[in-house]
């Protein structure tokens, strides 16, 4: 079947067209702070609108059926030409000239991943901090998803799309409509945003700087408005609990929001991976809390601000903190744990490959893959012994098919070569060991931070060039877990059949 390219370049244009309406809403801020700024930005979102409009213009009245081939190449495509022009701001504006450093900040942005080139963030006009921002909650649900909301008005199914978008073991729907699903999906991140800007505009943070960080926490992302982060705000509690909050909501698959929401909250308690994700969580502060308290100096890593509410409270508080900042991949820094002990730079370097629950909108591996991996690995003892039984892997009291498991065996295995090649390439540009498998682990999981000379407390100014697309490269993969890019690479996938 050869692929319908007048339906890819369709959707792409309507894509393009998202991406411009949101730089426009990122100059209307910029004349609302009169920030300098704001002619550069409109011109930006209609350069966009106009390629956008032209694409669908060329290629209207398409053939209106999409098959998952057409699928995954407008995710992928879709994904690199967002991150294209989202480049523009930055570009038209001054604030990144380098297109090497807008792409990087840009694709960084799109995949939630949080890490910045950025010197002195706090001297980028606000429009831009707010399209910057604004690329965080566009990719943290996925835009693609977003799209699929309104293609009833042009007569077009989705599910090759959301399915593409969010591959994995997870399969709820909310509704037999994919389009009524998408929507649903958009109210919950929408409104978990609205309140969080609230309450953070409650607690303290200014209105500019409270919107930012809901849209950044919401979507796992982690780009502050700040310089030294959430770590600004380290004399006011109350601030970092509400992201601590968030972060963890943002974590939680959005299905079981949805369904307490309904009021089906034994639903959300009996839920395996959602039991896990929290005992997890759990599990890890206790632990880092604890090396902070009786092992770390936490007055020497608070970065800008002393600690408040006592040393308890204060290792307990960055401790939950910054391992939800690790496992959701949101990215945010309270403190440089590079600092705290030896122990603890290894502990947050293994839960980087953590990630949150499944339909949710952080990286990394995702809870619900190594629940399942535990568990078939347990059924092997059995299986050694028993040979001949039939021990299948059960979640949520429902037996998984083999192929479900064989799939999450090779993710998990494909995910570990990329990390393995993505440090060796790290390691050809002159980066140092430390630092390469660390960029390699945050990059692959959206994580932002990562160890070595690109830790918390710094940037990625000083990555080379070429060490930046690797990275971006790194980051999609990651954000589209792995073989929605990958399978483009197989001369299988562009046969026609």
């Amino acid at each position: 079947m050869k692929l319908n390219y007048k339906i890819i370049f369709h959707f792409l244009g309507l894509l393009i067209i998202f991406n411009g309406g949101f730089m426009l809403i990122s100059s209307l801020i910029s004349l609302i702070y009169q920030d300098g700024v704001t002619l550069e930005l409109f011109l930006a979102s209609m350069l966009t609108l106009v390629t956008g409009g032209l694409s669908m213009l060329f290629t209207r009245k398409p053939k209106k059926e999409i098959n998952k081939r057409e699928g995954y190449i407008v995710v992928a495509f879709g994904w690199i030409i967002m991150a294209l022009f989202g480049t523009l701001p930055y570009i038209c504006t001054g604030s990144i000239p380098n297109f090497t450093n807008a792409f990087f900040e840009t694709m960084s942005g799109y995949t939630t991943t949080g890490a910045s080139i950025l010197n002195d963030i706090e001297a980028v006009p606000k429009g831009v901090l707010f399209w910057r921002s604004l690329t965080h909650w566009i990719g943290g649900m996925g835009i693609i998803v977003l799209a699929i909301a309104i293609l009833p008005l042009l007569g077009i199914g989705g599910m090759q799309m959301f399915a593409a978008e969010a591959p994995g073991p997870s399969a709820d729907k909310l509704h037999p409509r994919i389009t009524d699903t998408a929507k649903r999906l958009w109210l919950i991140y929408f409104g978990y945003t609205a309140a969080e800007t609230l309450l953070l505009s409650v607690a303290g943070m200014s209105f500019f700087d409270a919107i930012n960080h809901a849209l950044s926490t919401v979507s796992t992302g982690g780009f502050s408005t700040k310089n030294s982060s959430v770590a600004y705000w380290n004399d006011q509690p109350i601030i970092q609990y509400i992201i601590i909050l968030f972060m963890f909501l943002a974590g939680t698959n959005f299905v079981l929001s949805y369904f307490a929401f309904k009021g089906k909250v034994q639903k959300v308690l009996r839920d395996e991976e959602f039991k896990f994700y929290f005992r997890f969580i759990a599990a890890f502060t206790i632990v880092a809390a604890l090396v902070i308290y009786f092992k770390a100096d936490i007055s020497k890593s608070s970065i800008d601000h002393p600690m408040v509410w006592g040393e308890g409270e204060s290792a307990f508080r960055h401790a939950l903190f910054q391992v939800l900042a690790v496992i959701t991949t949101t990215g945010f820094v309270s403190a440089d744990y590079t600092l705290w002990t030896p122990f603890l730079v290894v502990f947050f370097f293994g839960i980087m490959f953590l990630g949150g629950s499944a339909g949710s909108t952080s990286g990394g591996v995702k809870v619900v893959r190594h629940l399942i991996l535990i568990k078939n690995g347990f059924l092997e003892f059995k299986r050694s012994l028993h040979p001949s039984a039939i021990l299948p892997v059960r979640y949520n009291k429902k037996a998984i098919s083999g192929d479900i498991v064989f799939n999450i065996l090779a993710f998990f295995i494909l995910y570990m070569l990329s990390f393995i090649i993505g440090a060796l390439v790290f390691s050809m540009f002159g980066i140092n060991f430390e630092s390469a498998i660390g960029l390699s682990a945050s990059s692959l999981g959206n994580v932002g931070p990562a160890l070595g000379d690109f830790g918390p407390v710094n940037n990625y100014a000083a990555l080379p060039p070429l060490a930046q697309w690797w990275a971006s490269f790194l980051m999609l993969i990651g954000r589209l877990e792995l073989f929605t890019v990958l399978v483009l690479f197989t001369p299988f996938f562009w046969r026609n059949r």
